[in-house]
């Protein structure tokens, strides 16, 4: 807990003026902007940009934060993450509708984008066991526009 800068009383790290004799109170960076990735390690990080479906939400929080802003590593894992994301999208929105106006092979419309999704997923659990192990590893295509994008933003 801090002190009053006046009087020595205790005050709260948010408090701006002292209760007791009312002087303004020195305010710190920590008070002013608190980090709320302070206590995120580098693997954590790394492995919420792989949660399937929705780790484009702390990719895009990673890639954006100060903390990890000089972070090569987690910057990879975001921006695989994020293209893994999109290859998702792809699947979902472009392969599986085109399938569906494609003639062809009876069922054919339907077995090829649920097994596009399921490499996609597994592609997740597969990154997800990767950093727990703490290796980088570097998806085919999707992993060189990663490394890419981190070494464009050095």
């Amino acid at each position: 807990m801090p002190y009053c800068c006046q009087c020595g009383t205790q005050v709260a790290v948010t408090d701006v003026f002292c209760a007791r004799c009312g002087a303004r109170q020195a305010r710190t960076a920590a008070a002013i902007n608190p980090d709320y990735l302070n206590g995120v390690s580098n693997r954590t990080a790394s492995l919420l940009c792989y949660i399937p479906i929705i780790g484009w939400v702390p990719a895009i929080i990673f890639l954006a934060s100060q903390r990890f802003r000089r972070d090569p590593i987690v910057r990879f894992h975001a921006f695989q993450g994020l293209y893994l994301f999109v290859a998702w999208l792809i699947v979902e929105w472009v392969v599986g509708p085109m399938m569906g106006f494609a003639g062809g092979f009876p069922g054919f419309h339907f077995f090829m984008p649920g097994l596009l999704k399921a490499v996609v997923f597994f592609t997740w659990i597969f990154m997800i066991i990767k950093v727990t192990q703490d290796e980088v590893f570097h998806l085919p295509l999707l992993g060189e526009l990663a490394e890419r994008s981190v070494s464009e933003q050095r």
